[in-house]
């Protein structure tokens, strides 16, 4: 195994996967205290970012999984989920002035790998012309690299979430920041990716 290309991998998931470390966080925040709340958000993670892979090594072998056009399109589904987490949170506030607030789940692990999924649609833009060039054995050495960096990056970003100043932050605050951040990546997404034409 070539050490280069392993830090090439190294370089290229932290730049790609940088703004997951929030998202990641603010999840581990919502999940505390819930019976295998973080495990939910670890397999998520896992799971949305293996769809990521799949969608790039697909696009690398030539089958092209997504035309262009359609990736800017992927930011509807965190613009949705954080107009759903919104209502949710304002749902929940109005009920608990009624004194009828149910118990907080945290994020189930569809919704993880659906926010993952789709806030990869620029990663799927960078890794498929590396993995075209990448050969065989290059693209095994970045697949598992990357999927070996999920497992940091879940860990610092669970880190972050247990951290006393950032948890009680987001105990106080995480169902706020939650829909801001979500509505936040889905409009970037589509207004970078070209999606309303500017």
């Amino acid at each position: 195994m070539e050490l280069g290309l392993v830090g090439q991998a190294i370089g290229m998931f932290a730049v790609t996967n940088v703004d997951d470390i929030v998202i990641l966080a603010v999840f581990f925040g919502q999940s505390a205290g819930q019976r295998g709340g973080a495990a939910r958000v670890v397999a998520g993670q896992y799971l949305g970012f293996a769809a990521i892979l799949a969608a790039s090594v697909v696009g690398a072998l030539g089958a092209g999984l997504l035309p262009d056009t359609m990736i800017p399109y992927l930011g509807l589904l965190p613009l949705l989920l954080g107009l759903r987490a919104a209502w949710r949170a304002w749902h929940e506030r109005h009920d608990a002035d009624d004194g009828t607030l149910a118990a907080r789940n945290g994020p189930t692990v569809s919704v993880v790998a659906a926010v993952t999924f789709a806030n990869g649609g620029d990663n799927v833009g960078v890794y498929v012309p590396v993995f075209t060039t990448a050969g065989t054995d290059g693209l095994v050495v970045f697949v598992v690299a990357f999927l070996a960096l999920v497992a940091v990056w879940c860990a610092v970003g669970r880190f972050f979430a247990t951290r006393p100043v950032i948890a009680r932050a987001l105990a106080r605050w995480g169902h706020i920041v939650l829909p801001i951040v979500l509505i936040g990546i889905g409009l970037l997404i589509l207004v970078e990716g070209g999606a309303f034409g500017l």
